[in-house]
Order: C-alpha cells, then sequence, then structure tokens
C-alpha cells in the first residue's frame, strides 16, 4: 500500500513538472487593451443627454448602422424625445416601408411609416440576418449601451478600434482585427469612415465624433428616462438640504429653552 501511495505522489509530481515546463514554454497572451474612457454629458448624478449630438448619432444609426441593426424597442414617436418635432418625425417614419394588413382581400400590404410605428428593422428575422451576414447575427441596438460592461466606452472603442492585424496575428475567414473587441477577430466590417456621414450643424465627421454621437443615441435608447430621472433626484437632494435645516433649526430652538 505505501508503495501505491509513492508511486502515486511521485507521479503526480511529474505531471506538475511537465504542465510547468509546457507553461515556460509557452508565450503569454498579449494582454487586452485597455478600453479608452471618454466624456459623456449624461455622466454623473446631474448628466443629461446633448441633443444635438442624439439627433447626429440618429442620423449616423440611419444612414449608417441600420443597414445591419435594428433598434426594436424604438417607435418613430420616441424621436420627439431628441428634439424633433411631430412634423419632422411624420416626415422621417413616411421615409420608410411598413408592412401592414391584411386588407380587404386578406394581403398584407406595403405603406409609408407612421410615427405609431416602431422603426423597422433591417431583416425580417434572424436567419435572413445571419445569410445576409456571413453567419453572424448583429444584435440589436436599442439596449446595447446597457449589455456591456462600460456600455458606452465599449462601442465607442470597437467602432474606434478598426486596424490592420499584426503581422503574427491569424484571422480566420470572415473577420476583421478590432484593437478592442474581445479575441481581436470581429465578423463585422468597419462601419465609419471619414465624412461617411454630412452632418446639418457643420459637425466635422470624423470616425471618432460619429461614433461618440451615435453612441450618445443608442444611450438614449437603452435609457430614454435618464433626464427625468436625474432632474427628480435633484430635486430630492434640494429637498433633504430644506428639511435637514429646518429640523436642525428646530432642534436648536427646542433644546435652547433646556438649561444645562
Amino acid at each position: 500500500m505505501h508503495r501505491l501511495i509513492g508511486a502515486a505522489l511521485a507521479a503526480a509530481m511529474l505531471l506538475g513538472a511537465a504542465d510547468a515546463a509546457r507553461a515556460q514554454q509557452q508565450p503569454e497572451a498579449a494582454p487586452e487593451p485597455k478600453i479608452p474612457a471618454q466624456q459623456w454629458s449624461f455622466e454623473g448624478v446631474f448628466g443629461t443627454y446633448d441633443r444635438a449630438a442624439e439627433q447626429r448619432g440618429f442620423q449616423v444609426y440611419k444612414e449608417v448602422c441600420s443597414a445591419c441593426h435594428a433598434v426594436k424597442h424604438l417607435f418613430f414617436r420616441d424621436l420627439t424625445q431628441i428634439g424633433y418635432t411631430e412634423d419632422q418625425v411624420k416626415g422621417i417614419a413616411a421615409q420608410y416601408q411598413v408592412t401592414d394588413g391584411p386588407n380587404d382581400q386578406g394581403q398584407m400590404f406595403q405603406r409609408p411609416g407612421r410615427p405609431s410605428d416602431p422603426i423597422p428593422a433591417p431583416f425580417p428575422n434572424d436567419e435572413a440576418a445571419r445569410a445576409a451576414n456571413a453567419g453572424g447575427l448583429p444584435p440589436d441596438l436599442s439596449l446595447i449601451t446597457k449589455a456591456r460592461e462600460d456600455g458606452p466606452n465599449y462601442v465607442w472603442a470597437i467602432l474606434n478600434g478598426f486596424k490592420d492585424a499584426p503581422k503574427d496575428f491569424k484571422l480566420t475567414d470572415g473577420t476583421y482585427y478590432n484593437e478592442y473587441f474581445p479575441g481581436h477577430q470581429i465578423k463585422m466590417p468597419q462601419p465609419l469612415s471619414a465624412d461617411q456621414v454630412k452632418f446639418s450643424d457643420g459637425t466635422q465627421g470624423t470616425v471618432p465624433q460619429m461614433a461618440h454621437d451615435v453612441v450618445t443615441f443608442l444611450s438614449w435608447a437603452a435609457e430614454p428616462n435618464l433626464d427625468e430621472r436625474h432632474r427628480m433626484g435633484a430635486k430630492v437632494i434640494v429637498f433633504l438640504l430644506v428639511m435637514t435645516i429646518l429640523f436642525y433649526a428646530a432642534k436648536r430652538k427646542i433644546w435652547s429653552r433646556i438649561e444645562h
């Protein structure tokens, strides 16, 4: 019995030494680059959304991102919350064709969009989306900034992280190198290029600017009540401060009558 135990211990020691030797021989994986932090107007207790950035971000989504990505939780009427007038929303909705029906003949038909319609997805189902994107399923962007850790900075980094792969890095067919994507291989090609979107307010359409604006829009899409919540929080803080001062003054007045 003692011999069996000794043999087992020796075998375990040999296996551990072999594993350690193999670990030393293998090169260490390069550390994942740190996601760069950006300045966001909606950060902090008193943060608010930048209306101009939201509208530019919607333009970037509409002209670029909507070719592959849906925002299934957004309706056209929601765009009034980022500064568009009702007439502007009607005009935006009318640019889309929406499936409706059935009609009197029992058939579905296409019609211009209305403010009450959800913003149409680019594909009718996930299978069609995969077929059009080499097997990859473009994620819905409605909640993307909440679905990822440090979401706004992460999405901004992905949009700015496309570059040529290092010479010693082997890309799988159908993927693209991205500095910040986990594993550095992403099936989405670089979506943004300089001056791809022309902003009516004269803002230059650099890749960092377009990425910043579309992330602001998507952050609003994921949390449209943030401004209202922050305003309510500010009112609560003011109320608590006032009540604290009143209670303190009342306490001093009451205890001033008592001789110590």
